[in-house]
């Protein structure tokens, strides 16, 4: 039976994921949602550019953790923290050295931090504009691949735009700049503001950049916009069902079973963009999924319900800081537990999804191992399912023979012997034989 959800659930519950490698607050962009698209209804938007602008301010972080770890490697610095705090900066100069002694190296020695600071001062405007374009094109990039509109996409692009001219990476100015990236960008430091301050110091923000950051024209509207009852539905707890129950146009737009496939391939790109050590991981593992499973001789049904759970297994990893995915050391103490907890973040977020709930299991229970000794719950054999059993063996097996910051990749003979010496314990022999299988017949164990 061909299975369809609804756009908009899939979307706001993934946008979770999006908010976590922001640094920012949950429901971050579910609140920029409600706060664009009532200053777009105020303007007098037709229905369809409203949709569009909802699905804009949903999904405006969709290239965003691609810069996180150049961020680490030039700032020395946590990412997360790094670009949580860095949206409450109007780019002033005492703002700017401000952040940058508060944020750049502070676990680093001093000797570090001074050449970190160094760099910035002297090619700042270079490296930023270098992030920003990476971001920003890698995020309207995947909007086009999950089938979103070329507003959509276009609103993504110019995010980090300023109406003066001084914003990156192209530097356009007013109208130059999509209409929905002006939205967006508003959007984004209204709720900033008003998780941290409220909504009266969120409004007297917007004012203080009116005509440089922000278009005045949607400046007035969110003066007019910005009352008592509006901040109290904005920090409502009900506010994601009363967002989603807002999607703008007659009817919802509802994602077959190929559309479902183009949302999982697109978001396991956001994922696999965090750490360059993980470039590809989530399509490796899905391929590795799919030939034990055909070994095994599952549903073609199956087979395509578990290769999403594959691409979708290290959601969670968004919210790990890249100071712990990418440390060339072993990981201890607090970096560990940070790690650990990746699994659980997974859980959670696919768990928003109803025609996901299986898929979040699956996405907790990736590190659990059949004696007990895996994370985050120590399950043990049978509590573990036989799918999740799949992808946790594609997962490993990928993880051995790609590149780690701790070591280069393993030849395939190598990785498969890895996986034996711990047969029963840790994977289950059932899919490691089915591995080796699939693998002998397309003449890659060899190799």
């Amino acid at each position: 039976m061909t299975e369809t959800i609804r756009l908009a659930e899939l979307i706001e519950a993934l946008s979770h994921a999006l908010d976590m490698t922001e640094g920012q607050p949950a429901g971050h962009c579910v609140r920029c949602c409600f706060i664009g698209t009532r200053i777009g209804k105020a303007l007098g938007l037709s229905e369809e550019a409203l949709r569009d602008l909802y699905y804009t301010l949903l999904l405006k972080d969709l290239g965003c953790s691609s810069n996180a770890a150049r961020i680490c490697e030039l700032y020395l610095a946590d990412d997360l923290k790094f670009k949580r705090d860095f949206k409450r900066i109007d780019g002033s100069f005492p703002q700017i050295l401000k952040f940058v002694l508060s944020h750049t190296g502070m676990e680093a020695g001093l000797a570090e931090r001074f050449r970190g600071i160094l760099n910035i001062f002297k090619n700042g405007g270079e490296i930023s504009t270098s992030l920003i374009q990476t971001r920003c094109q890698r995020g309207a990039d995947i909007a086009r691949q999950m089938r979103f509109s070329e507003d959509v996409a276009k609103g993504i692009l110019d995010l980090d735009e300023h109406v003066d001219g001084g914003g990156k990476p192209q530097g356009l100015k007013g109208e130059q700049i999509h209409l929905f990236a002006r939205i967006a960008l508003m959007a984004q430091v209204i709720d900033v503001f008003f998780v941290h301050e409220g909504g009266e110091a969120a409004l007297a923000e917007v004012r203080k950049r009116a005509g440089s950051w922000f278009d005045p024209q949607l400046v007035n509207v969110f003066e007019k916009l910005a009352t008592p009852v509006f901040f109290a539905e904005l920090g409502a707890d009900g506010l994601e069902r009363y967002v989603l129950a807002l999607e703008p146009g007659r009817q919802a737009i509802m994602a077959d079973e190929d559309y479902l496939d183009d949302i999982a391939a697109g978001f396991a790109r956001v994922i696999d963009a965090k750490s360059p050590y993980t470039s590809g991981h989530s399509d490796r593992v899905a391929l590795f999924t799919d030939l034990i499973a055909e070994e095994l001789g599952m549903a073609s049904a199956e087979r395509r319900r578990l290769k999403r759970a594959a691409l979708l297994h290290d959601i969670g990893k968004l919210g790990v800081s890249n100071s712990v995915l990418d440390k060339p050391g072993r990981l201890e103490g607090l970096e560990w537990e940070q790690m650990k907890r990746h699994a659980e973040y997974s859980e959670t977020i696919l768990s928003r999804i109803a025609a996901f709930s299986d898929l979040a299991l699956i996405g907790g229970a990736h590190h659990e191992k059949l004696d007990g000794s895996g994370y985050p719950r120590g399950l043990k054999g049978e509590q573990i399912s036989f799918e999740t059993r799949i992808v946790a063996t594609a997962d490993v097996f990928d993880a051995l023979t790609a590149d780690r910051p701790y070591r280069a990749a393993m030849p395939v003979e190598k990785a498969l012997a890895i996986l034996w010496e711990a047969a029963g314990r840790h994977n289950d022999e059932a899919c490691i034989t089915a591995l080796e299988r699939a693998l002998a017949k397309a003449e890659l164990k060899a190799a």
